[in-house]
């Protein structure tokens, strides 16, 4: 049997060829190892390089984890790289988005009623970009697809589970707290930079207010 060592070692080196997250349970099959020790693998490795300060982190992302720079050092990669523009979401899709991570599984006809306007191509377009995903079927009547958030809205947002979501009370103090950090992104991300949490924070709030507001026969609107 590898010792612990040889298999952090490996660990290492499959997470630097894998790029996407690597799933805990891989890792056990691999080495033929319980998945619990294949997770305590992964986190020493995560003390580790936090420990040692590390250009390069390890992240986990729902019992998966993978290599990503370290946020200090995006000002020596942005001078590094030539920045490339990106699409932003729409303030319609942020708003859909915001429903769906903290209402979660949620349909259509949910998310419309607490808007006030269709969905169909928002959602289309969240689930082109990977942050939304079809979870099951509503027991009520027509048997509606409900929705949730995926792996890539969590690594969007800097989340290990969607239990970090803060609660919509504590979206005004994050979004203190952040509103240096806003004044200085109002401009076009790089495509390496993350989706601001204060964006879906805001856009939730916003939710909260509408829910009430019944549904509309405005146009159709797009991500």
């Amino acid at each position: 049997m590898s010792s612990r060592k040889t298999i952090k070692s490996a660990i290492e080196s499959m997470m630097f060829i894998w790029g996407e997250p690597l799933d805990v349970k891989d890792i056990a099959d691999v080495f033929n190892i319980e998945k619990k020790e294949a997770y305590e693998c992964c986190r020493e490795l995560m003390e580790e390089y936090e420990q040692e300060g590390r250009g390069i982190v390890i992240r986990e992302v729902n019992k998966a984890f993978q290599f990503t720079t370290r946020p200090d050092n995006l000002p020596y990669i942005e001078r590094l790289c030539t920045p490339t523009r990106r699409r932003r979401l729409s303030q319609s899709a942020l708003e859909t988005l915001a429903i769906v991570a903290y209402r979660q599984p949620v349909t259509k006809g949910e998310i419309e009623s607490i808007r006030g306007i269709r969905c169909d191509r928002v959602m289309e377009g969240l689930a082109k970009k990977g942050l939304v995903k079809e979870v099951g079927r509503s027991e009520s009547v027509g048997r509606p697809i409900l929705y949730g958030t995926t792996d890539e809205f969590l690594k969007q947002f800097g989340f290990e589970t969607i239990k970090e979501l803060p609660d919509i009370q504590d979206i005004e103090g994050l979004l203190a707290a952040e509103d240096a950090d806003l004044a200085e992104s109002a401009q076009d991300s790089v495509s390496m930079q993350q989706i601001s949490l204060d964006e879906l924070g805001d856009m939730a709030s916003e939710a909260e207010v509408q829910e009430n507001t019944p549904a509309g026969q405005a146009p159709t609107e797009e991500a």
